[in-house]
């Protein structure tokens, strides 16, 4: 099940894509369901059995093209945005790391992420603007010292991320948050597959990177170095996972900065995430000047 929030004519709801078409929860017959994809993933697999049979029964004028929607973010409100750095061993040596036997993280602000489609900025201060394809873990329940075995209960599901990275402000200290928190530098989105549509822990899948048509990453999310059940175990001995946090995964080889010469985001560039059975992400670049805070929705 692919869940999405959307934006028609001004009225933000949620609903599940099929095919090029969505279906708004609020038009399904029954009961009234959660109106928030947080309420979606707290009512766990009960909530998502209910809508399944319910969708069987919805009227075909109850669809909306896709087309005729703006779709956003998926979760509006993380109460955290875990990150992996240097989680595929050859993007570890392209930046001239060791392979790590622990993985790094940092964490990313709200106001660095964005919706599916809206612009990716090129800072004032920086031309250094570089594209990371990830695969975004979205929690399904909260948990803690939640044991390897177990980890992967724990997934709602998977959506997509560019962790747009401004290079020079990354070096600039030991700690990487000035790099990977620039506002408008990281997409989400456009919607969660449900765990149940993928293989256990999203493994086995091509992720790449294309800037303007151009293939720039292409790999396989089972070259994790720390795949998604490791990585849940990991990151709950050190802090409570609640529904609706999300965890990036960390992005393969191909980045901009380890070229020669490097690539840099241009303004009028078009970026795309892909991952195998998840979907694309594609968003323009603009420069810092063109870009308008955006309005909460």
């Amino acid at each position: 099940m692919r869940i999405l929030r959307f934006d028609h004519h001004g009225t933000p709801d949620i609903g599940i894509a099929l095919g090029d078409e969505i279906v708004p929860l609020s038009s399904l017959p029954g009961d009234p369901l959660p109106v928030s994809i947080r309420g979606v993933i707290e009512g766990g697999p009960a909530v998502l059995a209910d809508i399944a049979h319910r969708l069987m029964a919805v009227p075909a004028s109850a669809r909306l093209p896709m087309t005729d929607v703006r779709t956003l973010m998926p979760i509006p409100d993380p109460g955290k945005v875990v990150c992996l750095g240097l989680n595929y061993a050859k993007h570890a040596k392209e930046g001239g790391h060791e392979v790590p036997d622990y993985p790094s993280m940092f964490l990313r602000c709200t106001t660095s992420l964005i919706d599916p489609g809206a612009p990716m900025v090129v800072p004032r201060c920086s031309e250094r603007l570089d594209y990371e394809a990830e695969l975004m873990v979205v929690i399904g329940k909260r948990c803690r010292y939640v044991p390897e075995s177990e980890a992967l209960d724990a997934v709602f599901g998977y959506t997509l991320f560019n962790d747009g990275s401004v290079r020079d402000y990354q070096r600039r200290t030991a700690q990487w948050t000035a790099g990977k928190n620039f506002d408008g530098t990281g997409p989400v989105g456009p919607w969660i597959v449900t765990a149940d549509e993928l293989p256990p822990g999203a493994d086995g899948l091509r992720i790449r990177s294309l800037v303007n048509g151009q293939v720039m990453q292409d790999a396989n999310t089972n070259t994790m170095l720390f795949n998604v059940a490791r990585t849940i175990a990991i990151v709950s001995e050190i802090m409570t996972l609640e529904p609706g946090d999300m965890i990036a995964t960390g992005t393969p080889e191909g980045v901009g900065h380890a070229r020669n010469p490097p690539v840099w985001l241009r303004p009028g560039d078009m970026v795309t995430v892909e991952v195998e059975r998840v979907g694309s992400l594609t968003c323009p670049v603009v420069a810092d000047v063109e870009a308008a805070v955006p309005e909460a929705v």
